[in-house]
């Protein structure tokens, strides 16, 4: 297992090299501190929370390990790449097991489908509950190899610093029919309804309405079937404690309860942070993995953009919102998979009601997590630990979180027994749950979002915000709010851009 790294490292009086400070640690910000510190910078994170990891960190309750965010671990190379830099192997700190089936997607009459990452294993999967979509399958998937190559691989970690540069993948977006809704596109390939659900509920895990998220997310399943779905021994924290200790390695200093609330300017140009306690921090350069409206709405509300003002924040339409129920079982339920979807009775008018009407309904779809199907140290002997994620409206709705957080608890905890998990009730020996109010409360995340701005067309590539802020010099911008936008290759990447838009630690010698 990991050590965890030690955040307590002081800075050396002597180092003189010019100075990065990264505003918040997810996984955006660590990344990011990594990047800056290979290429030269002395790296201060500053985390507002007493724990690492923003909403990747971690809860431990009652013997039971809980990662509070991220759980499918995509793409790993992005990972792998940031031991590189720091001289390491990401086998040495981090044991990431491979999954397959990466998921079971279990529909409410009962019926499931399981998401291999074997092709044939798929293709029977496919014939077994819609045999004459298999070749429109076969044909879909092809598709998506060619908008991942495009949409991932070349324009993943490309900033989109200028109009110009929407304009130069036009072509591009046009002909992989970029203009349709992810739903859209996969239904003009197969026509069984759920397996059109299968193919296009991906913009969920980051925060995307299928029927309105641009086609170019059709990338996911492709994605997941390239590089594979992972889990790492330990949950997702240990990723979270392997970047902090890459970070001391290379040199920079992690800090947690630095509670940030101001970016400094002068001249247009960052020059560091203050900090709750009055303390100012110096910087040449400051780089923020806070929540994308924060950063310009709070943090830098003097110097904001005028194309992100408070009246065009205002406007933007950010993601839904999410309540998590942690919990651990006595017992092992063994039928259950790592990763399970279950769907309620309805899909589109389900995610309509909670993108559109902003309704909490009776009904609801879950995510549920066990861990311990594959680590059994994430909880205590004889135990089962479990994580249930259902979306709900984000606070643009008027819901009283006070009152609704224990009743969706409780009819989360009744379908669960009703369904995969016969007798839960009588099993549950620990308890924890979190609801939008918390996401803006801990993460400072604007209306409760689970994953900060909606990706939307109009809010994706050059309209979202850019990752070099477009009013300050030497402020950059990474993590879920900025491009290419949330989940786990997505703000890895946006602190894979900063390698081609800052400058090299040469040019900050004073």
């Amino acid at each position: 297992m990991l050590t965890r790294p030690d955040l307590n490292r002081p800075v050396e009086p002597s180092d003189r090299r010019p100075h990065a400070v990264v505003i918040g640690s997810g996984f955006g910000g660590l990344a990011a501190a990594i990047r800056l510190g290979a290429r030269g910078f002395r790296v201060t994170v500053l985390e507002r929370l007493d724990r690492i990891g923003g909403r990747a960190s971690v809860l431990k309750q009652d013997g039971f390990t809980f990662d509070r965010g991220p759980t499918i671990v995509t793409a790993p190379f992005l990972f792998e790449e940031l031991w590189t830099l720091a001289g390491k192997r990401m086998a040495d700190d981090v044991d990431l097991r491979p999954l397959d089936p990466f998921y079971r997607i279990r529909f409410d009459d009962g019926s499931h489908v399981d998401c291999f990452r074997d092709t044939d294993a798929m293709r029977r999967e496919v014939a077994r509950i819609a045999p004459d979509d298999v070749a429109g399958w076969e044909r879909f998937m092809v598709l998506a190899r060619e908008i991942c190559r495009i949409g991932f691989e070349e324009l993943g970690h490309k900033p989109f610093s200028s109009f110009t540069d929407m304009l130069r993948i036009a072509p591009d977006l046009i002909r992989l029919q970029g203009w349709r809704s992810v739903h859209g596109l996969v239904s003009t390939f197969v026509r069984e309804p759920r397996l059109r659900t299968v193919l296009s509920f991906h913009p969920l895990l980051i925060g995307g309405n299928p029927f309105r998220t641009p086609a170019i997310y059709c990338l996911i399943p492709d994605l997941e079937r390239r590089w594979g779905v992972h889990y790492p021994i330990g949950g997702v924290g240990q990723l979270v404690d392997g970047l902090a200790g890459l970070v001391v390695t290379l040199g920079g200093t992690v800090r947690v309860g630095a509670d940030v609330t101001c970016i400094e300017t002068q001249d247009a140009h960052a020059t560091g942070v203050r900090l709750a306690t009055g303390e100012r921090i110096p910087a040449d350069l400051v780089i923020s993995n806070a929540d994308t409206a924060t950063t310009y709405g709070t943090l830098l509300a003097k110097a904001a953009p005028r194309r992100w003002s408070d009246r065009r924040l205002a406007r933007v339409r950010h993601s839904m919102g999410l309540l998590v129920w942690y919990f651990g079982v006595q017992g092992h339920l063994d039928d259950v998979n790592h990763h399970t979807i279950l769907l309620g009775p309805r899909y589109k008018g389900l995610i309509e009601d909670i993108f559109e009407r902003k309704k909490l309904t009776e009904d609801f779809s879950i995510y549920l997590h066990r861990p311990s199907a594959s680590d059994p140290n994430v909880a205590p002997g004889g135990c089962d630990a479990f994580y249930a994620l259902t979306p709900v409206p984000n606070l643009d709705a008027a819901i009283d979180w006070s009152i609704e957080t224990e009743r969706r608890r409780k009819a989360i905890e009744m379908r669960l027994e009703e369904t995969i998990l016969p007798g839960l009730s009588h099993r549950i020996v620990t308890s924890h749950v979190i609801s939008p109010v918390d996401f803006r409360d801990d993460y400072l995340s604007a209306r409760g979002a689970g994953f900060g701005f909606e990706p939307v067309l109009t809010q994706s590539a050059w309209f979202r915000p850019h990752n070099r802020s477009e009013a300050v010099d030497n402020l950059f911008l990474v993590g879920a709010g900025t491009h290419p936008g949330a989940g786990l290759p997505g703000v890895l990447s946006s602190a894979r851009i900063l390698d081609g838009i800052v400058p090299h630690a040469s040019a900050f010698v004073h």
